[in-house]
């Protein structure tokens, strides 16, 4: 992989140095059920459990950490929850005003924790093109930098810690990875993956919502797409296009992209609930989804690695999902190379 495209698992490994002792070190979780529906052994990166409630956390402190250390004062973001309220967190740790774009269809979950961070927060339209707008005209008038959600190369290597920490935790218990799996929204989380296993022989898979598959049909053109999103209840992951410098990273090394509904979702996120005792977004239940629905042709010898993204959720779509009838997976169909 050459340096025009951002970076080589040497980047990520930097970070993952540079945050060792500044984020959490997540524990990885396992289910006997999960095994078993899943056909494989699973391994889940419990992010959720992360400062901030994301693993954003990671690539917000690498991005805003380096801005500090070259004399900022302040940063700007944009993005539909957790980035910001993982670059509000982030800059105050390091004595920089922060202000953050979000949608105006935001988690209220997300805007409290943004501002209770001491961001300022702007509302700024529905999709990203309008948010990006008002992120770089403030970005004018303060002079302060733009940390983007996904199109940022220390974004992606610190996103990209997570994927390295589960890549050594299996290796540590003796059961190395043969395919790691992440949700997809601009694309950061999944090219850090990649990065993090360039080398290894680990297949990346990632998951996008349907409707929200930017980066499924981006890699079927060759070219990047932009979609329309649809609705869905895994809001982190509707970003109209995969970003640029993810795209490069990933488009000739990931395995593949796996499309799921909120079905999927929705019974990802209670299996998670009830059999790991833990409380995920669905963004974050995602991945599991998509490891559910590759199934039927798994094999029981692998391992997987999941990484479960996120846990900021609003309590009533908690109960909405937590009554809901879980979704069958019976199909192998979504998958795009």
């Amino acid at each position: 992989m050459s340096r025009t495209v951002g970076q080589v698992r040497a980047d990520v490994e930097e970070a993952a140095r540079w945050l060792s002792g500044r984020v959490v070190r997540t524990p990885v979780l396992r289910s006997s059920v999960i095994d078993g529906l899943a056909g494989a052994r699973v391994l889940l990166k419990a992010e959720n459990l992360q400062n901030g409630g994301s693993y954003k956390m990671r690539g917000a402190l690498r991005a805003v950490g380096r801005l500090a250390s070259a004399g900022h004062t302040g940063v700007i973001a944009q993005s539909t929850g957790n980035h910001a309220v993982a670059v509000a967190l982030a800059a105050r740790e390091h004595g920089l005003a922060a202000t953050v774009v979000l949608p105006v269809d935001a988690a209220p979950t997300k805007v409290d924790r943004a501002r209770a961070a001491g961001a300022r927060v702007v509302f700024a339209g529905t999709d990203v093109g309008e948010r990006v707008a008002a992120a770089n005209g403030l970005s004018d008038e303060s002079g302060h930098p733009v940390i983007d959600a996904y199109d940022h190369p220390d974004v992606i290597a610190g996103q990209g810690t997570a994927s390295l920490e589960l890549i050594e935790e299996a290796e540590r218990a003796g059961t190395p990875l043969d395919a790691l799996v992440v949700p997809v929204g601009g694309g950061g989380g999944v090219a850090g993956a990649c990065l993090a296993a360039a080398g290894t022989g680990i297949e990346v898979y990632g998951v996008e919502p349907a409707g929200c598959d930017s980066l499924a049909r981006s890699l079927a053109a060759g070219e990047r797409v932009p979609v329309a999103p649809a609705p869905t209840i895994a809001d982190g992951l509707r970003p109209s296009c995969v970003g640029e410098l993810p795209f490069a990273i990933v488009r000739n090394v990931l395995r593949g992209v796996v499309r799921v509904d909120d079905d999927e979702i929705g019974a990802a996120f209670r299996l998670i609930l009830m059999e790991l005792k833990v409380l995920v977004e669905p963004s974050g239940a995602a991945g599991l989804a998509g490891v559910l629905r590759l199934a039927p042709e798994a094999d029981r010898r692998r391992t997987v690695g999941v990484v479960l993204t996120g846990g900021n959720v609003e309590a009533a779509l908690v109960a909405r999902l937590t009554v809901g009838r879980p979704a069958v997976v019976t199909t192998v169909e979504g998958v795009a190379a």
